[in-house]
């Protein structure tokens, strides 16, 4: 039984969907309480629509607190959520391999500053669908730690991308980083050992 203060893995896919064998499939099956984000229309690229969808999707799916670990297109739907809303569920969040915003023209929509949460975008020096300049330009406007996987490809299927196990070691840090947080302070044991 899941303890109510544990966080929750949620899944937001690219376009396309995330098919059987994505990393993100094989991430989300590894947590038995995580949730996928569903769009409606997963072919066309629609970041107002895929942004609601994300807090629709988090309305429905209950109490937090939630990791969110998106990829590609679901980066940037992630990215406009977690600046659009005000007290979200969502305490941290992974951008693997964002699209580039320019090529749907929709880099004036996306958020120039720090996002609300801790993030880490990791990016690929060989990735299609975006530089690893640009992906750097994104990461530091958003506030996220940066991780270079070099030669990557788009870090999907594709590129060989079944199991990322550095993605489940981050999720893993995330938790333990909520878990200590959630602890009480100890309060006067602390403070008389350094008052002696």
């Amino acid at each position: 039984m899941r303890h109510p203060d544990a966080p929750r893995l949620l899944i937001v896919p690219g376009l396309h969907d995330s098919g059987p064998v994505h990393w993100q499939t094989w991430l989300q099956h590894l947590y038995r309480y995580s949730v996928r984000v569903v769009q409606r229309d997963w072919h066309t690229p629609d970041l107002a629509r895929w942004s609601a969808r994300i807090g629709n999707t988090l309305d429905r799916a209950g109490p937090g607190p939630w990791i969110a670990v998106g990829h590609s297109f679901g980066c940037l739907a992630l990215a406009h959520h977690l600046a659009s809303v005000n007290d979200s569920p969502i305490r941290a969040a992974l951008l693997v391999a964002p699209a580039e915003p320019d090529r749907f023209g929709l880099a004036e929509d996306l958020p120039r500053r720090r996002l609300p949460v801790m993030s880490t975008v990791i990016a690929s020096q060989t990735d299609p669908w975006i530089t690893a300049a640009s992906a750097r330009r994104w990461a530091d406007r958003w506030g996220s730690h940066w991780i270079n996987l070099g030669d990557a490809g788009h870090i999907n299927s594709e590129a060989g991308f079944g199991p990322l196990p550095l993605a489940r070691r981050w999720v893993m840090a995330v938790e333990q980083r909520l878990a200590r947080e959630r602890r009480p302070a100890r309060a006067g044991i602390d403070e008389w050992q350094f008052a002696v």
